[in-house]
């Protein structure tokens, strides 16, 4: 390995699941406030849409002829003060219907109810990791790439954070990144994506952690502090 620390992640394992649809089981969430208060954590069979996943576990009203969520619970997205439901999947978000999105082995399946005041769009988040790098998205390659920097300590950092969701070796040929960075508040985590890439960018404490318990950012849309 070179002082850059890449670390090609491939993974390739059998149980992994990679396209299946129909078999196996997905995760959900339904939390609030940009993550801050959990609602709902449980499973839910693959094969599944999105929408029939949701109305399987939890109470929903929908809109545009069952198309989009109006309400889970009986907390209703409100026009006047900003605040709706959003969904993602594996940190994604719903670029579609929840009802066209059906879901695949291994998928985290995520709503939260939020306002839009200051932000209406947040393409990806980070508190569904390791994911997309397992399981991907419709358009996001599985894998990434971690880049460690030019010094040995985030240089480990890089092999430890690979590690914690590296399968199997393999090559891979994809775009994907996760970069960690010293010129950062020790503990930022945060993600950017374009229309085929997600790029994760941590501070050191933050890969620290991840490498250490990949749940740590759980339900955190970021961290910039």
């Amino acid at each position: 390995m070179t002082r850059l620390a890449l670390l090609a992640l491939a993974l390739v394992l059998a149980g992994c699941g990679g396209d299946a649809r129909g078999a196996g089981t997905a995760t959900l969430w339904v939390t609030r406030d940009r993550g801050q208060h959990v609602l709902y954590e449980g499973t839910v069979p693959a094969g599944l849409t999105a929408m029939q996943a949701l109305d399987r576990k939890l109470d929903i009203e929908t809109r545009y002829g069952g198309r989009f969520v109006e309400a889970i619970g009986g907390i209703h997205g409100n026009a006047a003060k900003q605040r709706d439901w959003f969904w993602y999947v594996n940190g994604i978000e719903g670029d579609r219907s929840a009802g066209e999105y059906r879901l695949r082995d291994g998928d985290v399946e995520w709503w939260d109810y939020r306002s839009w005041k200051r932000q209406m769009r947040v393409p990806v988040v980070v508190g569904a990791f390791p994911e997309p790098f397992l399981h991907g998205y419709d358009g996001i390659d599985r894998g990434a790439i971690v880049v460690g920097g030019d010094d040995e300590t985030a240089e480990q950092l890089a092999e430890a954070v690979g590690g914690s969701i590296l399968h199997g070796p393999g090559a891979v040929d994809v775009r994907n990144v996760i970069a960690i960075r010293r010129n950062l508040p020790a503990n930022a985590a945060y993600a950017e994506r374009d229309a085929h890439a997600v790029r994760l960018i941590l501070g050191v404490r933050a890969a620290d952690r991840l490498a250490h318990d990949p749940s740590v950012l759980r339900f955190r849309y970021e961290v910039r502090r």
